[in-house]
């Protein structure tokens, strides 16, 4: 019998019961599409359990039970703040604070004070499940989180506060370009990509060299090209037509990457044209 066809109960204790977690992102799945006063409260339950598994499986039904309509969001967030007061398994903060980045377009500024207490916490999936929660809201204390975040030892900590920082805001301070600048070195290529980008968004000129760095020694990809097409810059066209006469040669090159290279090429000899 399909899933779809087995009852609330059935679902739920299979998720509660396995012992591989085999199936266990389909049964969410399918629960979550089924918003229902009787699984809410049945989710909520689970949250008071003893065992920190049953309420990660709660948590994360209710982030998106009834997507994309959310009947129960701000009952399901008022839970969740509740639940930061009192929770100190780090498994269950991160699912709590994931579940958070998943509805966290209408918080106030009390949660998010709530939330960025978190920032000095040793536990490497709590700061992970912070980042997270924080992108995309429009707070002051929320960019100097990430902005401190963007440091971070993890990379992929600092790669989700850096793309916060470059791409989630239109926010433009020198704390926010200094944040950037600092990651443009990044071992890590995609938090690298993302500082590059956010500084060529805000039209730093800093970036310009870092850039053609990038083409000449990098193996870059689309995020690149899109930094290039924010300087409006033209001065990037010889080495760009360069790489797409040596790439086009190339029957490995993904199809997808050289169409932007392509397009990265036409917008900025456009916008040379428009300056003659």
């Amino acid at each position: 019998m399909s899933k779809v066809n087995w009852t609330d109960d059935k679902l739920l204790s299979r998720l509660l019961n396995s012992k591989s977690g085999t199936s266990r992102w389909a049964n969410i799945r399918v629960l979550r599409g089924r918003p229902s006063e009787e699984l809410f409260a049945k989710c909520v339950a689970l949250t008071k359990s003893d065992d920190p598994k049953h309420k990660i499986i709660a948590i994360d039904i209710l982030s998106q039970l009834g997507v994309p309509s959310r009947p129960y969001l701000q009952k399901m967030l008022k839970l969740y703040f509740d639940l930061l007061s009192t929770e100190t398994h780090p498994d269950v903060l991160r699912s709590i604070l994931y579940a958070i980045g998943h509805n966290n377009s209408d918080i106030n500024h009390e949660q998010v004070e709530r939330l960025c207490s978190f920032i000095n916490n040793e536990n490497n999936l709590v700061r992970e499940g912070l980042t997270f929660a924080l992108l995309g809201i429009n707070d002051l204390k929320v960019i100097d989180a990430l902005i401190e975040l963007s440091a971070d030892r993890l990379s992929k900590i600092k790669n989700w506060a850096t793309f916060g920082l470059a791409s989630q805001t239109d926010r433009n301070n020198k704390a926010i370009r200094d944040a950037l600048w600092n990651r443009v070195n990044d071992k890590h290529q995609e938090t690298k990509l993302e500082a590059i980008f956010g500084l060529a968004k805000r039209k730093d000129d800093r970036v310009k060299d870092i850039i053609i760095r990038e083409l000449t020694t990098g193996e870059y990809g689309s995020l690149l090209l899109k930094a290039i097409i924010e300087t409006e810059d033209e001065r990037y066209l010889p080495l760009l037509r360069q790489n797409l006469k040596n790439t086009k040669a190339d029957a490995d090159i993904d199809p997808e990457w050289l169409r932007e290279l392509e397009e990265c090429v036409s917008a900025l000899s456009a916008i040379q044209a428009h300056k003659a």
